[in-house]
């Protein structure tokens, strides 16, 4: 899935995605990423490389702690 070169949709608003730094949050640790974001209702697309590759790193490093 390469997100980059896709038009993705916001299934709610049928609108375009953009892509925004995100802040995300888990055991009290924050980290942003650019992910695709709904310009209308702020709903982000986490696509399964990103869950899988950056913010499997930074669970395994938060917890490791």
């Amino acid at each position: 899935m390469n997100v980059e070169n896709t038009i993705w949709r916001c299934a709610r608003c049928d609108v375009p995605l953009i892509m925004k730094k995100t802040v995300f949050n888990y055991l009290g640790q924050s980290f942003t990423h650019d992910v695709p974001c709904c310009p209308s209702c702020g709903n982000v697309l986490i696509t399964p490389e990103l869950a899988r590759g950056k913010m499997a790193q930074v669970e395994e490093q938060l917890e490791d702690k």
